[in-house]
């Protein structure tokens, strides 16, 4: 089926549909929502969010339990009664210069598209675990929303549901190979790397591809390129809590790290060296330590705490496999990470190129311990344990060394940073992940936060702009209520919402166009998406005010107002025309009759002969013209012209009228008897 596409005709909902930058966001939102009952959203003045997707929502071609956007249908298999809700994570804005296909050959997809990987957790108390339904999907932005073509499903699943993936996680489109890259959170049998195509040959997916040899298992989670075709993989793996001098605490030792992967040639994967990042304090590695007093040491000591204090550091990139001398078995990325001396974190989990860098600086996210008993432990908050933001600075892209410093540090308002993007060059939006736990001790829900990154460390908390404090879905306040029951109810959803998916992009697949090469606030076609998973798990695109001099969006209509009083009776217009004749009217009554008119002249005498003969008689007429004999109205004899009326009748006494047609005058005629 052939059609007209909508989106070009529809005006860019993005953040510089003109290429006009807004600056920083001086509006926000002063408060986080409380985490009591499902309140609303609170977006900064001005903005405003519409639906992408919906976790409801039917996919064009599901595949077993794979049927919808956001939910597994399976709650025939679990405790709860209730379908899985998966994880939409990551989304990656991609802008096509032809259909890319997909499960209906003659279907124009558009050309502006959405994808994100699904992460899917397994659970060992709640019912059937899905610990490789892992999958992806393309939200068709050109489609009507509500159209059964929406969401296409790119991961098709065997006949149990299995994909070959766990927890798909961040995602990224690679302008060299042409395909889409995903990573696979959980050093397991599952995760790793996957690459897809991102163009259909066919009305089947393409195939997915794990690079198990060449980048090995971790906690991968954000994936960025840059204009050299290498990869940058953050990771997300935490730790244990440690023991300082003999207490317990929630404080985690960092398990985390920064890896870059260098292929041999850019486009081509299958053969590279991957990288992880190792920070030096005074010439001595920040690395992992298993045993004694070390793990307090990486959570509690020194060298974290200057790592965190905004002081620039030396770091270097320190190769953990190399394919040229390793081979292309699988490998734990990151156990040859710390056995390469690499530098723990804490839990980073997404990472972006400062734009216009030129790919020179790149700043990443720290989840950290997302407890408010590990923030508020002595020493632990100014050495990330609420969270934090760091930047990596390298004199030319994909150099070997640089440096790295803290720009920005957690505390109880501002923790537990999550996905990160850039606004515009300077103005960076971070999602935060408290959980559960924290959002409870805190009795506060997730934002999203504006830094500006022109602020020194002491002063960017103070000036950051919350842009969205997230409510709660009924859906999560739900599963909520199940797992914080007295017994819990068997549930295996998580809980509150969360943000994530926070993407700024104008969609370019050019090696030219990779994101951070420019300033996204000044190219046209510039869109902003958010996720909010969990609950509803559905995803938004939102849209700033529109700048000073610009009109902005169309709001929605407004309801009728109440009809007003009738006006005064205007002017007679002038006469109309004569409109066409009628039709006849029914005949009238008859009128009453007029007066008997004048006599008219004497017609010529005819002759008459009558002879009476019994009761009868005969009488003998002459005429000129047709002629009858009457009496009374009843005819007795008729005539043609210049004839003798010869008739005999039985007739009583009295006069006959002969009536003479063509004008000739009636005569009366006397009986012939009295």
């Amino acid at each position: 089926m052939r059609r007209t596409l909508v989106g070009a005709a529809v005006a860019l909902t993005g953040l510089a549909a003109t290429g006009v930058a807004i600056g920083q966001i001086t509006n926000g939102v002063p408060s986080a929502q409380q985490r009591s009952g499902s309140p609303a959203d609170v977006l900064a003045a001005g903005w405003t969010k519409t639906t992408a997707a919906l976790g409801s929502q039917a996919l064009e071609n599901p595949s077993n339990v794979i049927t919808r956007y956001g939910y597994l249908s399976d709650k025939a298999a679990q405790n709860s009664g209730l379908d899985t809700k998966t994880e939409p994570d990551q989304n990656t804005y991609l802008v096509s210069g032809s259909n890319p296909g997909g499960p209906e050959s003659a279907f124009d997809y558009g050309r502006r598209f959405l994808v994100q990987g699904h992460e899917v957790f397994s659970s060992s108390t709640a019912g059937v675990g899905h610990s490789n339904s892992a999958y992806i999907t393309r939200v068709n932005l050109d489609v009507p929303l509500n159209d059964p073509h929406r969401i296409t499903l790119l991961t098709q699943a065997d006949g149990s549901g299995n994909t070959g993936a766990a927890s798909l996680d961040g995602s990224n489109y690679d302008p060299f190979t042409g395909q889409l890259i995903f990573t696979g959170e959980g050093n397991n049998a599952f995760g790793g790397i996957f690459v897809t195509d991102f163009k259909w040959g066919g009305t089947t997916p393409p195939p997915t591809t794990r690079l198990l040899g060449q980048l090995g298992t971790a906690g991968y989670e954000g994936v960025q390129l840059d204009d050299k075709g290498d990869v940058y993989l953050v990771e997300d793996a935490g730790g244990s809590t440690v023991v300082d001098n003999g207490t317990a605490t929630k404080v985690k030792q960092p398990n985390s790290f920064v890896f870059r992967y260098k292929p041999a040639t850019p486009g081509d994967l299958s053969a590279g060296k991957l990288q992880a990042l190792q920070v030096s304090v005074d010439g001595t590695p920040m690395t992992f330590h298993s045993s004694g007093t070390g793990p307090r040491d990486d959570a509690l000591g020194t060298p974290i705490k200057r790592l965190h204090s905004g002081e620039r550091l030396d770091a270097t990139w320190v190769t953990v496999h190399d394919t040229a001398t390793d081979g292309t078995a699988t490998f734990d990325a990151n156990a040859l990470a710390k056995s390469a001396g690499a530098t723990p974190l804490k839990r980073p989990e997404n990472g972006k190129f400062v734009p216009g860098s030129d790919f020179r600086s790149f700043v990443i996210s720290e989840t950290g311990d997302t407890d408010q008993r590990a923030g508020t432990y002595p020493g632990a908050a100014d050495r990330g344990a609420w969270g934090a933001l760091l930047r990596i600075d390298l004199p030319t892209a994909g150099a070997d060394a640089g440096t790295v410093r803290t720009i920005a540090l957690g505390d109880a308002t501002h923790a537990s940073f999550d996905n990160v993007t850039f606004l515009d060059k300077d103005t960076l939006l971070a999602g935060e992940d408290r959980g559960d736990t924290l959002h409870a001790q805190l009795n506060a829900l997730d934002s999203l936060w504006s830094f500006d990154l022109t602020q020194p460390l002491d002063k960017i908390n103070e000036t950051a702009q919350r842009l969205v404090a997230q409510g709660r879905d009924p859906e999560a306040t739900d599963d909520v209520a199940k797992k914080e029951a007295t017994p819990p109810v068997p549930d295996q959803n998580d809980g509150d919402n969360e943000i994530t998916g926070v993407h700024v992009s104008d969609g370019s697949m050019s090696v030219g166009g990779i994101l951070g090469s420019v300033d996204p606030s000044k190219v046209a076609g510039t869109r902003i998406f958010i996720t909010y998973q969990h609950g509803a798990n559905a995803t938004f695109e939102l849209a700033p005010p529109a700048p000073s001099g610009q009109d902005g969006q169309d709001g929605q209509d407004g309801q009728n107002g109440q009809n007003g009083q009738n006006g005064q009776d205007g002017a007679a217009g002038a006469p109309g025309k004569d409109g066409a004749a009628g039709s006849p009217g029914a005949p009238g009554a008859p009128g009453a009759q007029g007066p008997q008119g004048p006599a008219g002249k004497n017609g010529r005498d005819g002759k008459v002969t009558c002879k009476l003969s019994g009761k009868k008689v005969r009488c003998a007429v002459t005429y000129a013209g047709a002629a009858r004999l009457t009496r009374h109205g009843r005819t007795y004899a008729k005539g043609s012209s210049a004839r003798t009326l010869k008739r005999t009748r039985t007739v009583k006494h009295g006069t006959y009228t002969l009536v003479i047609s063509k004008g000739a005058a009636v005569r009366r005629i006397p009986a012939a008897l009295s």
